[in-house]
């Protein structure tokens, strides 16, 4: 998920009631809520950063080790900044509580998106895909932080100041269990779809969240030498595939001969619908590799290799 939604979930269990517990409570949340994607300094790296991202800050030890630094960094904090007379002390436990919640909670909305995460990282690379909910959720957004600002609004003192989060959280987690389950009901109707219109079995498929509108899903299909995509709408209930197809291309000598570039080794650790395009140039062929699932962004999501 993008960073505004983790930070909302880090301030929502706060005012939940949990940063109670210990002061800079709030604080501790929301960076822990924040604290796996510390891998974006991969951007600023000459290799893909698709190669990096939710791998090491993402994966089993990080979820064991990111909660002790980060707790060890606030009770530093704490030494630093003494509380005023009267006011709530730094707990060690009430941290390092607050950590592993803030962390995990990051680990698991990573994992509804179909970006992927390398869960048990580096114990195992493999790739983990929730294809639950669109990497930015503007549902999530508001739900969480009308909550959190309705639980600011009440004093300090008041009993039901942690109520609105609380519900926040109640109605988000009931949300996120609805696209769970509606997504792979979605899935099972393609498959269904699929396997009576082709008479067999794709390689892989995804039946994939979209921007805003949880009432429709994208769907890319494995057919071997290329991918079908279309849509899913609940309001139907089903699925329609697309005209065209987007070959693979990727047993052409070309294709075979940029896989051995390190920046296309790089990209296809990280690419789960991997496609080829070729263009003819004065000094070689360009040979571009994208992922179907964010085929249109550019950027870090294509690469090239010019092949002589």
């Amino acid at each position: 998920m993008d960073n505004l939604c983790h930070t909302l979930v880090g301030a929502a269990v706060g005012e939940a009631g949990l940063n109670r517990r210990t002061r800079f409570g709030n604080a501790t949340l929301m960076i822990a809520a924040n604290l796996p994607d510390i891998d974006v300094l991969a951007f600023a790296a000459s290799e893909p950063a698709v190669a990096i991202r939710r791998g090491w800050t993402h994966g089993l030890a990080a979820q064991i080790v990111l909660p002790i630094a980060l707790t060890a960094v606030m009770l530093l904090v704490a030494r630093v900044r003494p509380p005023r007379e009267g006011g709530r002390p730094v707990r060690a436990g009430g941290v390092l509580l607050l950590s592993y919640v803030g962390v995990l909670s990051h680990v698991y909305l990573d994992l509804l998106n179909n970006y992927g995460v390398r869960l048990l990282a580096p114990f195992d690379w493999r790739w983990f895909y929730g294809d639950t909910l669109f990497i930015i959720d503007p549902w999530l957004w508001l739900v969480l932080g009308l909550g959190v600002r309705l639980s600011m609004r009440r004093g300090a003192q008041s009993p039901r100041k942690t109520r609105p989060a609380q519900v926040a959280l109640v109605a988000a987690a009931l949300y996120i269990a609805a696209m769970s389950v509606a997504a792979r009901v979605a899935k099972e109707e393609v498959l269904e779809t699929w396997r009576a219109a082709r008479s067999s079995e794709p390689q892989a498929a995804m039946v994939g969240p979209v921007a805003v509108s949880p009432f429709h899903r994208t769907i890319i299909i494995d057919a071997g030498d290329h991918y079908e995509t279309g849509a899913f709408a609940w309001l139907s209930g089903r699925a329609a595939f697309d005209t065209t197809i987007v070959p693979k291309n990727d047993s052409d000598p070309r294709v075979i001969q940029a896989r051995e570039a390190p920046n296309i080794q790089a990209f296809l650790v990280w690419s789960r619908f991997p496609f080829w395009t070729l263009d003819d140039l004065p000094e070689g062929t360009r040979v571009s590799v994208s992922d179907l699932r964010f085929g249109n962004r550019g950027g870090a999501f294509v690469q090239h290799v010019i092949v002589r």
